[in-house]
């Protein structure tokens, strides 16, 4: 059916590629390509026998003519950026100068300050409109299914949504003194943050972690989970008519917020760069240097996730609450794909919106979530490819 350059070779680039190759009359062909060619031909070794036709490619995304030339040789019918968030723009710029579609897992930032914000994608909107083009935005899970759930939610089971408190829970234990799941520069990026909700029209600010609830999961069990602000907030506040308040919520143990208090006091955390025997070095980066590659963390994390959406509203003028949500089992994805369930619930979303997009199914001229879009096909989608989600209809409500 169709070809996909997917640039980006980490845990999430390795879970969606396995996935691709699961689906192979949607995915004829598959480019990978990322800064350090290896990674990308490791992969590609694991999936030899795959009917999927895998190349490879050694690419510098930060720079759009490099991924010019490279779609221009490739000539995909799809970009899958699932590399850093810094390089959102680059390659937007270079799917609109290649004639391509284009999505990603995670919005823009800029790698000098910590602000995660969808204006300079949303910018983008008029360009991809005018060239007859669709980027998705945010087709992972949080923010991606989040989203997905939201829209389903909105479409079958309210006339009104009131309030959503999105929850998101790890379970597992890695067993090292302290790592991070997913990239270690986003990760405590976004943990150092502000928190921030939005409720009545308003985006209310707290301090880091400030606001602290135990919540009662699922297969999980009761969990400190922490405000914090996070992507999807924004978008869901546009594309979730007259909803009041939504909010963010994370697990994090102990341990960890110990560990990162004593990184941040230090300054190991601070992204201003600091000379260092007669170079400029950024702490953050060098942090991420010394800690487990997230990838490394599969073969060693046992327990499971728990990601999902409480929502309260109006149904035929009655109150109604409801709770969908996904349960991952970290030991039966390193079983699958050779990843933990933090990469798979992030990688199987990424090529699910890839497919629909090739399918046709989403596919309308502009810049979108995927809230935006019809959530059937997506929900089921997630029940075929290893997320199936579960809901209740007497969730028990946050503060």
């Amino acid at each position: 059916m169709g070809k996909a350059l997917i640039i980006g070779a980490g845990g999430v680039a390795s879970v969606a590629i396995h996935k691709c190759c699961q689906n192979p009359d949607v995915f004829e062909e598959i480019c990978i390509a990322s800064r350090t060619l290896e990674k990308c031909e490791a992969i590609k070794s694991k999936l030899s026998g795959s009917r999927t036709k895998i190349q490879t490619a050694q690419l510098d995304a930060d720079y759009t003519d490099e991924v010019i030339e490279l779609i221009k040789s490739f000539k995909p019918d799809i970009v899958m950026n699932l590399a850093l968030p810094y390089q959102d723009l680059t390659i937007m710029d270079a799917c609109l100068a290649a004639g391509v579609d284009y999505m990603d897992t995670a919005n823009y930032e800029p790698p000098d300050i910590a602000k995660f914000e969808y204006k300079w994608q949303w910018a983008y909107r008029e360009k991809f409109a005018q060239a007859g083009l669709t980027a998705l935005l945010g087709s992972g899970f949080d923010p991606g299914v989040t989203g997905v759930f939201c829209a389903y939610a909105q479409k079958h089971y309210f006339d009104e949504i009131h309030s959503i408190d999105i929850v998101d829970a790890n379970g597992g234990d890695h067993g090292y003194p302290f790592a991070t799941n997913f990239n270690p520069e986003i990760n405590i990026r976004e943990v150092t943050a502000n928190g921030r909700y939005f409720e009545n029209g308003s985006w209310i600010e707290t301090p880091p972690l400030s606001m602290k609830q135990v919540y009662d999961l699922p297969e999980i069990g009761p969990k400190n989970i922490y405000l914090m602000y996070h992507e999807e907030l924004e978008s869901l506040a546009v594309n979730i008519k007259g909803v009041k308040r939504i909010r963010f919520w994370m697990t994090f143990s102990d341990n960890y917020l110990n560990h990162l208090r004593v990184l941040e006091n230090v300054g190991m955390t601070s992204i201003e760069p600091i000379e260092f025997e007669g170079r400029q070095i950024i702490p953050l980066q060098f942090l991420k240097a010394v800690l487990p590659d997230p990838a490394s963390l599969g073969p060693r994390t046992k327990g499971k996730t728990n990601i999902g959406c409480i929502i309260q509203g109006l149904k035929d003028g009655k109150p109604r609450t409801y709770y969908v949500y996904n349960v991952c089992d970290h030991q039966e994805c390193y079983a699958e794909v050779g990843s933990q369930a933090i990469s798979y619930t992030t990688g199987v979303p990424a090529m699910i919106g890839a497919m629909l997009m090739l399918k046709g199914v989403w596919k309308k001229p502009g810049v979108f979530n995927v809230e935006e879009f019809d959530p059937d096909p997506f929900m089921e989608a997630l029940n075929k490819s290893g997320l199936p989600w579960q809901e209740s209809f007497m969730p028990t409500l946050l503060d």
